[in-house]
């Protein structure tokens, strides 16, 4: 287990300690994430109106909806890696199956070139001794 940082960040213009098993790093980007948050909404007319409370409800809910869609993105994601690697482990499999025929069929080749050549011998030989008893 990593040792605990304690970091001082400016949230919302306001300096605030964090402290956490994160590095300083990651501290400063989570606060980075809220004042921009904040930025963003600060922009509206709307949301300038609402209570304190209700900022706070909305920039929650945002929060919320953000982690819970990166969490679907990142299942998502998940899948399709474990759909790649199954498809790549098949890819593998084939790839095995065809270099066993490859090599099946290069023994045969082998062997079948080894008769035709010992064939051919023979039948030249045969000629040979044709040609010699057809001389006598």
């Amino acid at each position: 287990m990593s040792a605990k940082t304690d970091a001082e960040v400016i949230v919302g213009g306001k300096v605030f300690t964090l402290s956490g098993y994160e590095s300083e790093e990651y501290l400063q980007k989570v606060a980075s994430y809220i004042n921009n948050k904040h930025s963003e909404y600060d922009k509206m007319d709307s949301y300038r109106r609402m209570t304190n409370d209700y900022q706070a409800l909305i920039m929650e809910f945002n929060i919320a909806d953000d982690y819970f869609k990166a969490k679907k993105q990142m299942a998502l994601l998940e899948d399709e890696l474990k759909a790649r690697e199954d498809e790549l482990c098949n890819i593998k499999h084939e790839l095995i199956a065809t270099q066993i025929k490859l090599d099946t069929l290069e023994k045969n080749y082998l062997t079948a070139k080894k008769e035709a050549d010992d064939s051919a011998k023979k039948v030249i030989r045969l000629e040979t001794e044709l040609k010699e008893r057809d001389r006598k």
